[in-house]
């Protein structure tokens, strides 16, 4: 018999962490993110949970878990679009439609017990979360930074009542093709002509944060406000990403454009692709996942993009080709072999005129859902 149960003691969260790893135990795509943060989840450490509502589900069968879900009520985004919005996250499943719907329907009831009237995702606290649904590169490594799901999944959300909302694009880049020294000269131009300069390369990753997190996460916000499920970064959301990507962080691979005043004006963040290094342990910083971690952020084989913006007002400017420079500098350094773009909304034209710049393949696709309830 098959119940939907909420995740309420201690036991139950431990579950609804778990349940994935045993799901996609000897999968070769699967990474999964760290077992730390997502107990979290269900504690104090977890910022959102100061201005978010959340639900986790269980489904059982005959005591043995076989599906689990999370609803999000994202209310600072639902107060800026105007929208009753519940998101779900975390959903996992055997290939089971009754499973799904189950699971599903619970989410939908939470919702409409909270007024809301649709129901979106898959979408987590903030785009800093995992999100989208894989719909193409199953056979693809997953990134750090993004979720895996089976081939089978788009068909279980399908089949309760789902809709595409939005898609997004991932590429990999392997080398610049465009001309170096014209995208050089262009980006020295316009440093030249609007008196901006890089930060200076010298700071320690610490020194950095300290002199440029405030305006990095002020550029990005800018860049960003207009996008799908885009939330702005209050300075305990700063604080927490700091803290959960310190470890990771390479200062090299940290750039911000700043004008006369030290105001960042252009900024460009990328991460040592560790997903492999993660894999035996779960996402569990054992001790030998640690030397593997901090082996692949030393002589990092992947990279992988984060977030990278430029205001408004120096779009047109050429100051763009910035990024192409910093990126080519980043493939050919060391032991890289390619870099994964993450998430692209399918509609951002801008940064796929970046990615014509590069020898790269379009493999992966994921997408957004949604229902009216």
């Amino acid at each position: 018999m098959l119940q939907i149960i909420e995740v309420q003691t201690k036991k139950q969260r431990k579950e609804f962490v778990e349940y994935p790893l045993r799901l996609y135990k000897g999968n070769p795509y699967f990474v999964p993110p760290l077992y730390g943060d997502e107990i979290n989840l269900f504690t104090d450490k977890n910022i959102y949970n100061k201005t978010c509502k959340s639900v986790f589900y269980l489904a059982q069968k005959d005591g043995k878990t076989v599906g689990r879900i999370q609803g999000i009520l994202q209310t600072q985004y639902n107060d800026l679009k105007g929208v009753k919005q519940v998101r779900f996250t975390r959903f996992d499943c055997e290939n089971d439609p009754e499973t799904a719907k189950a699971l599903f329907h619970a989410v939908e009831e939470w919702a409409k017990g909270l007024g809301m009237d649709e129901v979106v995702g898959p979408l987590g606290y903030s785009d800093l979360d995992r999100e989208g649904l894989l719909i193409e590169g199953f056979e693809y490594l997953s990134t750090f930074e993004e979720q895996y799901n089976y081939d089978y999944y788009p068909a279980l959300v399908e089949s309760c009542g789902y809709e595409k909302d939005v898609d997004w694009l991932e590429f990999r880049l392997f080398s610049l093709t465009d001309n170096l020294d014209r995208l050089e000269a262009m980006v020295q131009h316009t440093l030249k002509k609007y008196n901006l300069h890089f930060a200076d390369p010298k700071l320690s990753k610490r020194e950095f944060i300290e002199k440029y997190g405030e305006g990095f996460f002020a550029c990005i916000d800018e860049c960003y406000k207009h996008l799908y499920g885009v939330v702005p970064y209050t300075p305990e959301m700063q604080k927490q990403m700091v803290d959960q990507f310190m470890l990771i962080l390479n200062r090299k691979y940290l750039v911000v454009v700043c004008d006369e005043n030290e105001q960042v004006v252009a900024c460009g963040l990328c991460l040592p692709g560790i997903g492999k290094a993660l894999q035996k342990s779960g996402g569990r910083l054992t001790p030998a996942a640690l030397v593997r971690l901090l082996k692949a952020v030393k002589k990092p084989t992947t990279i992988d993009f984060g977030l990278v913006g430029v205001l408004p007002k120096y779009r047109k400017t050429g100051l763009s080709a910035f990024m192409a420079v910093v990126l080519r500098d980043l493939l050919k350094d060391g032991t890289v072999e390619y870099m994964e773009t993450n998430l692209n909304l399918e509609s951002n034209t801008s940064i796929y005129t970046l990615w014509k710049r590069f020898d790269s393949i379009q493999h992966k696709r994921r997408r957004s859902y949604i229902k009216h309830i």
